[in-house]
């Protein structure tokens, strides 16, 4: 069982920045892919990046490609996502998610989330 605590989330204007992490509780962290969520308010859960167990593949949501920069450190059983000109549209719950396949597979194990709020 894998547990996943997110960090980081606040309350930001348009245009700046904030950095959310993931810690994972298991220590073979580096065999799994993880991933980044997200639900606004009335909508559905979706994908915002990924990355794969051992850092050298990405993937991003078109709507974030360019802003957001998701990362690893295994040795600290940690993944970050960078978010960058952050835009009203990117207010949401954010979870973190790990899965022992692919980038692009069913996530197994979810955080429970931290908030991102960004006014305009």
């Amino acid at each position: 069982q894998v547990q996943l605590v997110e960090s980081g989330g606040g309350l930001v204007q348009a245009g700046d920045s904030l950095r959310l992490s993931c810690a994972a509780s298991e220590r073979t962290f580096s065999n799994y892919a993880m991933g980044w969520f997200r639900q606004a308010p009335g909508k559905e859960r979706e994908f915002v990046a990924g990355i794969s167990s051992s850092g050298g593949y990405t993937n991003y949501a078109d709507s974030v490609k360019g802003r957001f920069t998701i990362s690893r450190n295994n040795a600290k059983n940690t993944v970050y996502l960078q978010m960058d000109s952050l835009k009203p549209e990117d207010t949401a719950v954010y979870y973190c998610a790990a899965n022992p396949r692919r980038v692009n597979d069913v996530y197994d194990y979810w955080g429970q989330g931290t908030q991102v709020t960004v006014s305009s």
